[in-house]
Order: C-alpha cells, then structure tokens, then sequence
C-alpha cells in the first residue's frame, strides 16, 4: 500500500511538505505543489483521513443544517456545496432538523459530539434562527449562511432579493396583467419576504394599487401552492397572472390551473422563483426568477474550508418561458 513516505521520496520533498499538500494548506509554492500532486496521482496514493484529522487538528467535515420545505432549493445547494467539498477534500454532512423546538439543538449537540464538524452550513430559515446562531456561537463553530439577514458575525452571503422580486413585477406587468395574484413565502424566510417588497415596488411604478386580497400565504411547498392559487382564483374578480414566491408553489399553481381546465399561459400566466430543476420539465416550462444555488454553496464551504471571506456579487436573472405570456383580454 503506498505510503505518504513513497510520495515523499518520488516527488524529492519532505513528508510535511506532502502533508501541506494534501491538507491545501497555502505555505507552499506551486512548483511544489505540482510536483507533489503529480506523485500523488501516479502512485495513486490515499490519503489516511485518520492520520489527517491529527494532524491538522480538523475533522474535514462540513455540516449542511437545513429545515426549509423546497427540496429542489435544497438539494441545488447540497450540490454545490458537495462538490467542492470533494474538490477540497472534504465530506459533507446534511443533517434536517425540525423548525424551533429544542430538538435541533439536541441534534447540533450529537452532531458535534460525535463529528466535530469544521464549519456549519445554514439556509434560510435556519440562516436567521437566532437562537441556534446564538448556540453555534457559545461552541466557537465557524458558520455560514445564505441569504441571512439577521446580524450575526457569521460570513453571510447576501441576496438581491427585492431587486428580483421587482424584475418579476416588471415582466408581468410589461406583458399587460393588471390583476396579479402573489403567493408570499412564510414569515420565517425574512431574506424572502423583501421579493415581495420588490413586487410591490413593480406595481407602484406601473401605476397599478396593490390590493390586499391578491397577497396570500403559501409555505413554500408544492401544497400550499395549490391552496393559495384555489383561495386566488375564487376572488369575484381573479387575477389573470400568479407570482409564487418559489418555484414548488408555483408548480402548486400549474398543477391547479391544468386541473379545472384553465391554460397557461393564455388564461393564467405563472411564475416562480429559484429556477429549481422541475421549473424547465414543467408543462409548459415555468418563468421564473434564476439564483445561483450550486454557485452559492460551493462559496460557502470555501468560506468554511478555506476561510475565503470575498463574497462575489450573485446575479438573480429572469428565465422567460411558456408559463408566461400577455393577459387574454390584451
């Protein structure tokens, strides 16, 4: 079995230098670091995950703490954050815990009892839950979040939410929709709520009143879509487009609409937000507003892993397709 001894020796360095390189560790040059590398990979040398936890007193895990009901939005960042971890050397741990309660701290406790975890992962609404900021703080856990917005002294990667939620109510509003219907996020996802704020800001440039009747709950899941587009399509006067404030809503709606018999885009235009996977594989493809997820986790466990504190400025971009298109009486 090949030996860290064996990489030393081919490469001509010592064996710290190949334990520097192994870890990423920055104090070494590149013409080392190369030359390594290329010992490694024509040895095929494996790396003892033991002997480098003691030696780098770190556990090379990542804990991905998460209790938002979108799975597409979930599993994006997962992605992302997963494979960099494997570009770094890392594993990822991804844990669900259940909203408020002591349990998610019951299960924080196992979590670090049993895996010391470098760094902490958060999404919303974890990303705000205070109390548990609070308890990864007294543990002296590095954390990182997304879309927090919360103060925390945790490296927080910062969203345009409103400016998205605006584009959104410019697109419909271009289109000739007076009467526009929104699906609200749940009051725990705070960084969320300002897309609403955005909308809002859309319909005032339009010349357009936002009425009350047309604002209604979901909980960002698939459900509460098709409750919240049923509640809006039974106004005496209902709306002739839906912004659902994520994607798993909005699909709620297409599913709602293709079931009374009304077509979208010509009787109902729908759009959503997160550009999820099922967005494009939806009948017909969903409009909605693109975030960066894969980008943004794997900037988080750099954050985490590498202590890389620049956050790049992340692009929300409108995706126009089939679900959208001008009112019927336009």
């Amino acid at each position: 079995m090949t030996s860290i001894h064996d990489v030393a020796a081919l490469a001509k360095v010592s064996i710290k230098t190949v334990s520097r390189v192994v870890n990423k560790a920055p104090n070494v040059s590149d013409v080392l670091r190369d030359r390594v590398q290329a010992a490694i990979a024509q040895l095929g040398y494996r790396p003892n995950q033991s002997a480098r936890r003691l030696a780098g007193g770190r556990s090379f895990m990542i804990a991905f703490l998460y209790n938002n009901p979108a799975p597409g939005y979930v599993s994006r960042i997962q992605m992302g954050a997963a494979w960099r971890c494997r570009d770094l050397g890392y594993h990822l741990v991804v844990e669900p815990l259940s909203p408020g309660g002591e349990e998610r701290f019951d299960v924080l406790d196992r979590l670090v009892a049993a895996l010391r975890p470098d760094g902490v992962l958060l999404v919303p609404p974890l990303a705000d839950d205070q109390p548990l900021l609070d308890r990864l703080a007294q543990m002296q856990l590095p954390c990182a979040r997304i879309a927090g917005s919360g103060p925390s002294p945790s490296f927080t990667i910062s969203t345009p939410e409103q400016a998205a939620g605006r584009m959104v109510a410019d697109h419909l509003t271009s289109l000739g929709h007076r009467r526009i219907g929104v699906i609200t996020p749940p009051a725990t996802h705070h960084a969320a709520l300002r897309r609403v704020d955005g909308f809002r800001e859309g319909l005032a440039a339009a010349g357009i009143a936002a009425e009350e009747a047309l604002f209604v709950p979901g909980r960002f899941d698939f459900a509460s879509g098709i409750a919240a587009g049923e509640a809006l399509l039974a106004l005496p006067h209902p709306p002739t487009a839906i912004f659902a404030t994520n994607d798993d809503m909005a699909l709620g709606v297409l599913t709602l609409a293709h079931r009374i018999g009304l077509r979208v885009p010509e009787d109902l235009s729908v759009t959503g937000f997160d550009d999820t996977s099922a967005s494009l594989t939806s009948w017909p493809p969903l409009t909605t507003v693109r975030q960066p997820l894969e980008e943004m986790g794997r900037t988080v466990i750099d954050a985490l892993a590498q202590d890389a504190r620049d956050t790049p400025e992340f692009r929300f971009t409108l995706i126009e397709r089939g679900s959208s298109g001008p009112p019927a009486q336009a």
